[in-house]
Parts: C-alpha cells; structure tokens; sequence
C-alpha cells in the first residue's frame, strides 16, 4: 500500500501538536498507545479518519510484511477494538485503526504460534475488517466496504477530530519515517472550529458527535425523533389541530425557539421550511427547518455545537448549530425496511431504505440514497359529550337531554387527534471528484411528503359553518371532519471546488440552493357562504345543494428559497490558524393565492349581508367564508418578496502556550432591510492536566427576522379558549408590519434580535474508558421576535378601526417585544467495558434549562402603546416561550455487544412542562424505555426487533382547554354520552406525543 499526499490536506508542523502527543500518551508495560481521529489516504486504500493508533516502542520499525517469525498469541475472543490492543502489546507492532468501526465488530480468539499477519487474518475472520501493510510495514485495519470521510471537508465542520502525528519513536530512523506519515494526514474540521484536526475535547465549545449507528439504534423513523432520543438538549414537539405544525413540527435546542438554531448540510447552510407556527404550539410565531426533509439512510453523522455560533456562522446560531454529514462511501451499501404500529393498532408505519456507493473511477465516489416511508395516522381522541344537533335541553344538573332523535345514535368518535396521515419519498446525492490537484464536490437532497390532518369537527348544531338550509337541517346533517392536506417540497444542492496548496493554506468555493414548499388542500368541507349563495342567488333546493356544493379547495401555497455563494481561505502558520470568508446570500418567500372557493365570503359585501331577511324565517343568511377547517389566501394576501444579505468573516486559533488554546472570531452582516451588525466570539481551552481541560466561550450573537416573519399574512379560524373556558372559533389576521393596518396603528418594521452569550465547561477523562463533561451556559436575547396576542376591538379606536377595515375579528402582528434570558447545564458521561462475555458502552447524558422572560414591550408611539402590555402579550405568550418545554431532559443507555447480537436499552427521562391555556396545567416528569435487539445472520444480513416507549408511558391526562364536553341523557335519563372532551391529551405541547407504545421489526442486507 503506498500513502500519498492528500491534495485538501492542511498539516501543521509537528510543535503544533506537542501538546496532543503529551495529552494522548498513556505507558503500558514497554509499549504505549495514542487515540487520535485522522485519515490516512491512498489511492489503493483510504482509511477511516477515526482511528486509534497503536505504536510500540521498540529500537525501530520492522516491516511487518517481511517479518515470517512465529510468535506466541494468547487473544481472547473479545470486541475487535479491544483486541486489536491486545495484539499491539503482545506484538509490540503499530497498528492504526478505527476506534469507532473496530468497536462494533467481535473478534475471534487466537491461541498458539503465528506470524503476525496471520494471528490478525484469525483475529478478525467473520468481520468486514481487512489488515493491510504498506511498502514500509505500516500496519493498519480497513473496512472492506470503504467509507470515506475527507470529503465532506467543510469550512466549518467535520467529524471529531485530534489529529496526532505519528512522530513517538525511539531512535533517529523511526522518528523521520513518522515524520513522513505525518505529512500524508488528513486533517478533519469539527463544527464549531474551522482549524481542521481539533478534537472535541480540545475545543473550546461542546460538540456531540452522532454516529449513523447512534441514530438507528433510536429505532425511530424520523431524525428529528433520533435526535430528541440521543441529545437531551433537543426537543421535538408534538402538537394537533394545528394546521401546518401538525405536518412539521418545531425543532428547538436548549429550550428556545426553532428559529434560533442554524442547520447545515456538510457544513453548508440549510434552507428554512416555509411553515411558519402562528398557532398555539411550541414555536409560535418562528419558522424553523424541517429536520425530516434528510432521509437518516443518508446520514453518515449529525454533529451539535451546543453554543452560541453567529460571529462565525450568522444569523439563527443563538442556541447552537446542527450540522448533517451525508455519507461518502465509495462501495459498499445497505437496503433495509422496516414496519410497527403502536400497541393501539394505528399508526402503522412501514419504512424502505435503500443506500449505495460508487467509485468515480480512482479519483472520485458518488453516494445515493433512496427512502420512502408510509406512516398511518394515529388517533387518541375522546368521545364528542355536546350535543350535535339542535334541541338539547340543560337540565339542573347540567346534563343535556337530547331533543333530536338522531342525538342518540350519532357517532362520537368524531375527532381525529394524534399524528398525521404520512408519505414520505426522499432522494440524496452526495459525490466528490478530484480535479486539478483539488476536489470538485457537490450534493442534492430532495423529499416530498404528503400528509392528512384533521380539523375542528363541525356537527350538525353549527349554522356559521354547517348553515342551515330551507328544509330546516343542516347542509352536511351529520356533519363533517375536515381535512387538511399539506403537500411538501424540499430541494437543494451544493455544488463547490476546493483546494490544499503546498503553504499550508487552502481555498474553498461554493454555491448553494435550497428551497422548501408547502401546498395547503382543504377536503371533507365547505364553504357555508356558499351554501347560501347556492340558495338565495342559484335558486337550487336543499337537495341540490347538497348535491352540488364542492367539497375540497386548494387553500393557498407558501414557496421559501435560499441561495448562497461562499468563498473561504485557510492558512496554517506555525502556531496560528487563520480564517477569512466571504458570502453572498438571496432570501425570497412567497405566498400563493388559493381557490376563490378557498376563501370567498359569497354572502356578505362589505361587511353586509347580502341575504339578510330573504329566508323566511327557515335557515341562514350569513354564513362563515371561506373553507372550514382551513381558509384559503386570497390574491391580496400574495407575497413575492426577496432579500440580499452580503457577509464577511475571520477567525483565528492559537496556542498560547502549549496547554492553552484561544480561539476569536468577528463577523459582519449587512441585511437589506434592518441594515448591518457586527458579532464577535472569544474562546478558550486549558488543559490543567493531562485529563482535565477547562473550556469557555463569550459571545454575541443575532438573528435577523426571517422572511415569514417580514411578510407572511392571512386570515385563519383559530380556536380560543372563552371566558366560559370553552372553546371558540375566531377569525384571526396574520398582519405583516408594512401592511396598511400595521401602518395605520404605528407598527415598526421587525429588527434583528441581539444575544449574549456565555459558557464555560470541564472535560475529564477520569480514566482510559470513562470520559465526563460539563457545561453551563447563559444566554440572553434583546428585541426578541414574538407575534402578540389575538387583539380584538374594545382595547383601542386606532385598533378597532383598522380591523373593521380588514374584515377580522382580530389581529396579531410579529413584534420585537420580548427580552428574555436562558440559563443551563448540559452533562455528557461515558463508559465503555467489558461484562456479560461481551462488551457494553453506557452513555448518560442531561440537559437542565429554564428561560425567563424579563420584559415585555410594545412599539412606542404605535398604537398599541396604549394598549395594557398584558394584553398585548397574553399570559399564554410568555408561558410558551418559559414553560412549555420540559425543564430537564435525561437520557441512560447501554449498547451491549456479543457475538452476533447486539441489544441497545435507552432509558429517557421528560421533565416537568407547564401549558396555559385557559388555566394551567402542569404536566408530570415521564420515563420513557427504548430497546432494539440486533440479530447478525451473517456479515451482510441482519434481523432487528424492538420498541420505542415499551412499558406504553403516556403524559397526564388534560385537565384544562378541552371541548366538546359533557353528559347528554335521552328522555328516560339513560346515560347516551359521558366525556370531560376530545383532548385527551394536550394538543398544545407534548414533548414525546401521546401515542403510546410502539413495536417494530426489521431487517437489513449489507453489500
């Protein structure tokens, strides 16, 4: 095997690193052994950039490959990692290997007198691992199926990286063959720092690096589930009757909101879903990313800066940033599928995945993935308790007595209130080429993701939505459910070429494209307006109507894109890694109008009703417009809007000493619209001892309004909890702040929200196998971006005039009102040992955060000035933002591995969250156990059984915002219904759902 130089390789000199050597070195008995994270390229052999290298001290190197001597080997059959040790010290050979592949493989035991090639054959039968030994008798473990990782080289991001170089010898000659190998290191880049080849402990931010088997050892079928049950300070909420929420939920880290964590793919900024939450969920009033747009079959790891990041990646890096690696095999590949439903029998969930890889002759790869997933909805409704059609009588003690006949026999299961109806196809692309002494590299993802929700069930007792006609009965007699579709979009791709010059220095330049969209289809619906049109101005009778009267819409669409060209420059000195970077970036957000159907009033003009006083006292005459369940946009409402945003950035690391890294960073943004800032991030990492380190970070940070936030508008129906504490529906106004009535009241244009950041944090490696960080953090925001409560008329004449004019109840309107401030500990443990004949890995890790909201605000000078602050911001605003995450996250695993099984157990602890909604609630900490079992038929195929939520956990019942309530009797007192509501369960935050258990099988075929 012949090394050669890699040409997107930036090595350091080797003082640079004298202080890793020293952290690495651990003596055992004449030999010792380093752990680094690097890659070894070759054009016959690349290896995995995690790798544990083993170096004997002995009086030099021998070529293992000319060695033939016979050595005696006692190896038991063990993990293959930790065999591999074994052999090094009973050799005293080096050998360089992956930690994390060699891990997941048992090797077999080696008793008796072998050559040292041959013991390694015998040691390693029965796994993908390959030995391979180099013209100068370098030693080193590869996969058969190769995995390469250099070419996701992003400017900021990689894998967990301590790049070592290989120079620990004990004479003149094995020091300069190290500093050959040195030389031919490819370093890898680790989010948070864009010096390729930090490692996670010696930066000065926390970094969770997780591993593809990491996340399908979840046993989830989506990533965002994966990362909820793997990283505590992520959360994945599950709200319904929702509208779009209820198809894409919100993603926070460390408590805040969705749209204050920045995405990447391979270190490239992602696109933001279209959706923005105006309902009451999670989220409320922020655009997030879809984090389900990413089939996890494409996903070779997902790294989580837990820190404060806008001075060196923008706008969004307030709580931190996710970065999604895609894979890069070159050979190799897996198709799996997969089914389960919960132990209620819904939700039936089949899911196919296809993956392979292709070498691009000797110089290039091409990585694709194919996933279709089909989930049916779930459904934990209660029974409908209120009367459905008219003539229900109160008694006294508050029973109804049913009155229409057809009371006794309605179907009360008529909501439908769990998860969505679901199909997902998704397609990912990733491919690197090298070209003229750099790589040519670029990826594509896409997805379409079809899903059904339910709506408000609007009986038969309903004449705004359900209008009576001139038979005396309702247009729908037994009413309907209706149904929103949504149809979602997401496409990007990437497309760059970068460079590794002979000075240390490279050049990185690239363009990116993105784009997410979302159609909206009411169906099982109407148009009440309608019905009456088709009465009083068509003539049709009752029947005909009924007959005729459309039931689907398209309601209207929302298209969001994201263009951006980087430019980056790296340059490595002796001591000192500098950074300088450029990008231009084109935001548009569009809102398409839908069907007149979707939104007409057809029987008022002019806030007058057409039909008043033509009925003949039977049946209606105003009607609700539009589309029950979910309204249309008309073509006023349309938006096309676009924003440029130019930036430029440097950072710089440094070794201070040899125990001290110190890391700064500014950044410049100009945004067309609010104007410019400047952020800025100073950090540090001491390392007091050889186990301890010390990190902290100070910073500021912003996040500009996004474009839905600037100029996303609408009239939706909202359901509000009453004075009664029943729910209503109102017609609510989404109004943008350059809107004329936004103008008409004195409404400022949106800012960009300021941050302050602060962390400070300890890693301890408190011996070889058990490793134990903390961090605390504290970050504060000014001029938060929240949308207000819904305001009605009787709180101003400015207000009241100005939504007599829009034709709504009410309005909400996004404002800079809130400062709020977010404190928390984060803590990661691991342990990895030997028990039960096999091996096992434990990894306990927590998040405790809590977010106060220290003031509130209102324009002044605007006409809401006026207007009490409380009612701008109602008490369920800021309950949202402090309460309605859990406070606490904890999470327990074990990874065991014998043989050809491998059983992976996750305990996750939900802590306390508190909802207002009409009264407060608070719901009780949950233990939720995981367990996946894994089978190895063979090397290729493997079976899997197992169950997410298994002892079936549900969160505590609702006590507070239900509907449709109550006790209805026939006329011998004869019980018909009992119900305190259909929401069981709170449909406004629900950390984990309520759908209960969840039971699955599966099975895999590696090639």
């Amino acid at each position: 095997m012949r090394i050669r130089q890699s040409n997107d390789v930036n090595c350091a000199p080797l003082s640079r690193h004298k202080k890793l050597i020293k952290k690495k070195l651990n003596l055992h008995s004449g030999f010792f052994f380093l752990t680094c994270l690097f890659k070894l390229r070759s054009k016959q052999l690349p290896l995995l950039p995690a790798s544990f290298v083993i170096y004997g001290l002995t009086a030099g190197q021998v070529a293992i490959a000319a060695e033939k001597q016979m050595l005696q080997f006692d190896i038991k059959a063990q993990r293959a990692d930790l065999a591999l040790i074994e052999f090094a010290k009973q050799t005293k050979q080096t050998v360089i290997f992956s930690f994390e592949l060699a891990k997941q493989y048992q090797a077999q035991s080696v008793f008796g007198f072998y050559t040292k090639l041959d013991a390694l054959n015998a040691m390693l039968e029965g796994t993908e691992l390959d030995a391979v030994v180099d013209q100068q008798g370098l030693l080193s473990i590869k996969l058969k199926q190769v995995d390469r990782i250099d070419n996701n080289m992003i400017k900021v991001s990689g894998v967990s990286a301590a790049v070592v170089p290989l120079l620990l010898a004990a004479n003149t000659q094995a020091l300069a063959e190290d500093q050959s190998a040195e030389q031919n290191i490819e370093k890898i880049a680790v989010v948070g720092s864009r010096v390729a080849g930090r490692s996670v402990e010696d930066l000065p931010v926390p970094v969770d690096i997780l591993s593809a088997e990491a996340l399908e050892n979840t046993g989830q079928t989506e990533v965002g589930r994966m990362l909820q049950a793997i990283a505590p300070s992520f959360n994945f909420s599950s709200s319904s009757i929702s509208d779009g929420t209820d198809a894409l939920r919100p993603a926070t880290l460390r408590g805040l909101g969705p749209d204050q964590t920045l995405v990447l793919i391979n270190g490239k900024r992602r696109h933001q879903a279209s959706l923005i939450h105006i309902n009451t969920s999670v989220g409320r009033g922020t655009a997030g990313t879809d984090m389900n747009a990413i089939p996890a079959a494409a996903i070779k790891r997902i790294e989580v800066l837990r820190d404060g990041a806008a001075a060196q990646y923008g706008s969004d890096a307030i709580a931190g940033v996710i970065n999604i690696v895609l894979k890069d095999a070159e050979e190799g590949g897996k198709a799996a599928i997969n089914y389960g439903e919960y132990s209620e029998g819904d939700g039936e969930t089949v899911t196919v995945d296809f993956n392979k890889g292709f070498a691009l002759g000797d110089e290039g790869y091409l990585n694709t993935t194919i996933n279709y997933r089909d989930r049916a909805p779930t459904n934990r409704a209660g029974l409908h308790g209120s009367c459905q059609f008219y003539g229900c009588t109160e008694l006294d003690d508050g029973t109804l007595l049913a009155g229409d006949p057809r009371e006794l026999t309605a179907p009360r299961d008529t909501f439908r209130i769990g998860d969505a109806d679901s199909q997902q196809f998704a397609l990912t692309v990733n491919t690197g080429y090298e070209l003229a002494g750099g790589e040519l590299y670029g990826f594509i993802t896409y997805s379409n993701r079809e899903n059904e929700s339910a709506a408000f069930f609007r009986h038969n007792a309903n004449a705004n939505g359900n209008p009576v006609l001139q038979d005396g009965d309702a247009t729908i007699p037994m009413g309907f459910l209706p149904k929103i579709n949504t149809v979602i979009d997401d496409v990007s791709y990437n497309f760059g070429y970068k460079k590794s010059f002979d000075n240390d220095s490279s050049i990185d330049l690239s363009y990116t494209y993105g784009e997410n969209s979302i159609d909206y289809t009411t169906s099982d619906t109407i148009n009440g307006s309608y019905a009456n049109y088709l009465r009083y101005d068509q003539g049709l009778t009752a029947d005909e109507i009924r007959a005729t009267i459309p039931r689907s819409a398209y309601a209207y669409g929302l298209e969001l894109s994201l263009q951006t060209l980087n430019l980056d420059y790296t340059k490595d000195y002796d001591n000192f890694s500098l950074a300088l970077g450029a990008e231009l970036r084109t935001d548009e957000f569009r809102i398409l109008e839908g069907s007149e159907y979707a939104y007409r009033d057809y029987d008022t003009f002019d806030g007058v009703s057409i039909y008043s006083g033509l009925n003949g006292g039977v049946g209606s005459v105003d009607a609700a417009s539009g589309t029950q369940g979910f309204g249309g946009s008309d073509p006023a409402s349309s938006v096309d809007e676009s924003r440029d945003v130019i930036s430029f950035y440097m950072d710089a690391e440094t070794y201070v000493i040899d125990d001290v890294i110190i890391s700064g960073a500014v950044r410049y943004d100009n945004y067309k619209g609010f104007g410019d800032t400047v952020n800025f991030k100073l950090a540090g990492n001491w390392s007091v001892t050889e186990d301890v380190s010390l990190r902290g970070a100070l910073s500021t940070g912003f996040r500009a309004p996004s474009m839905q936030q600037l100029y996303f508008n609408n009239v939706s129906t909202q359901f509000v909890v009453g004075d009664d504490g029943s729910l209503v529906a109102e017609q609510v106004g989404t109004f943008r702040n350059d809107s004329t009535l936004a103008q008409s009241i004195g409404i400022p244009k949106l800012k960009e929200e300021k941050s302050q950041n602060r962390s400070l944090g300890i890693v301890y490696n408190v011996t070889d196998n058990i490793n134990l960080t903390i961090d605390y953090y504290s970050i504060d925001i000014d001029d938060r971006i929240v949308i207000s409560n819904r305001l009605g008329k009787g709180l101003s004449d400015t207000l009241d005039a100005a939504l007599e004019s829009s034709g709504a109840g009410a309005g909400q309107f996004f404002l800079n009102g809130a400062d709020t401030e977010t404190e928390g500990v984060d803590l990661v443990a691991t342990w990895n040992t030997e028990g039960l004949g096999g091996t096992l890995d434990f990894t306990f890790a927590a998040n405790f955060t809590k977010t106060d909201v220290v003031d509130l605000f209102t324009p002044s000078g605007s006409g809401l000035e006026t207007i009490p602050v409380e009612d701008v911001f109602s008490a369920q605003e800021t309950s949202i933002i402090e309460e309605w995450q859990p406070e606490d996250r904890i999470n327990l695993s074990a990874l065991y591995r014998l043989e050809d099984w491998t059983v992976n157990l996750s305990l996750n602890r939900y802590g306390e969250y508190t909802v207002e909604d009409g009264g407060r609630q608070t719901y009780g900490a949950e233990i939720l156990t995981d367990v996946k079992v894994n089978y190895f038929f063979n090397e290729n195929l493997s079976f899997n059984i197992g169950a997410n939520n298994l002892f079936d956990v549900y969160p505590d019942k609702n006590t507070i915002g239900n509907s449709r309530s109550g006790t209805i009797v026939d006329a011998s007192g004869n019980t018909i219904v009992s119900s305190p509501g259909v929401f069981t369960y709170s449909r406004r935050s629900a950390p984990f759902g309520f759908n209960g258990a969840y039971y699955y099988v599966g099975a895999e075929y590696k090639f």
